[in-house]
């Protein structure tokens, strides 16, 4: 009888402390679960910052003589920020490694005049356009270049992985890819490339009288295009966003910072 009884209390306790760890392991799948399951607009504001992955793109993002980011941009992302209660972090990113950047959540967005191309949309999740663009052509002020066939014999510097990059390639011209638009500008100063094709909205910012490069200027409109914003993909931040561009086209914020940097006229209107 004895025996029977300290087999069963045996068994009860090993029964017992099974439980135990099966409880402890359904915890920690339950919090793992929660992680997991957490939306990316509650994943930022628990963190305290909204991370903006950059290039340095006058107007859009660049620096000032403070070593602050700003540009139309820049000054949204930080509105943007403010409206969710966290700070914008701004964070240079390789323009190619974006997605990585994104996946890897070392970076929340892509906020950088990013063109809306079928790459692009496929691979993260994207607010509405919410400005006009298009690639132009840059080169010596003293050029005789005004049409895509008089272009076919130049050597071009392009951003790696942009919109430049592809328009230049669509139409089969030569080109070295850099890794960004200001050194594509760099490369046609220097004389070490023929033509740099670059953002139409980067090209009035930065070339022409008044600008660092005075001796170049911006011709030929090789495609047109369209910015948006870019998060993870199935990300809730973006709609948060589409929200925000709504409000701010309403009540003439959007307007207003667009005018501090002349990108007035590329806004597209917010519905």
């Amino acid at each position: 009888m004895k025996k029977i009884t300290a087999l069963a209390l045996t068994s009860a306790m090993v029964l017992s402390l099974a439980a135990c760890g099966g409880s402890s392991s359904d915890t920690k799948t339950s919090d793992d679960s929660k992680k997991a399951s957490k939306s990316d607009v509650e994943y930022v504001q628990d963190k305290g910052t909204l991370v903006v992955g950059i290039t340095d793109f006058e107007p859009m993002d660049y620096k000032d003589d403070n070593d602050e980011w700003i540009g139309f941009d820049a000054d949204m992302a930080k509105a943007f920020a403010k409206s969710l209660g966290v700070d914008a972090e701004f964070v240079e990113i390789d323009w190619d490694n974006k997605v990585m950047e994104l996946d890897g959540k070392t970076i929340d967005c892509v906020w950088n005049g990013m063109t809306l191309t079928d790459e692009v949309t496929s691979a993260m999740a994207c607010t509405s356009a919410y400005c006009n663009n298009a690639q132009v052509v840059v080169v010596p002020s003293d050029n005789k270049y005004q049409d895509k066939d008089s272009l076919k014999d130049l050597s071009f510097a392009v951003e790696s992985g942009s919109a430049g990059e592809e328009a230049v390639s669509g139409e089969g011209y030569d080109y070295t890819a850099v890794s960004s638009q200001s050194d594509a500008l760099m490369e046609v100063a220097a004389g070490t490339s023929d033509a740099a094709v670059i953002d139409l909205l980067m090209a009035g910012a930065m070339v022409g009288k008044g600008t660092g490069y005075e001796n170049l200027t911006h011709t030929v409109e090789l495609t047109t295009e369209k910015y948006g914003v870019g998060f993870r993909k199935g990300s809730d931040l973006a709609d948060k966003l589409n929200e925000f561009f709504k409000t701010s086209y309403n009540d003439g914020s959007m307007k207003k910072c667009a005018e501090t940097y002349g990108v007035q006229d590329a806004i597209i209107e917010q519905k």
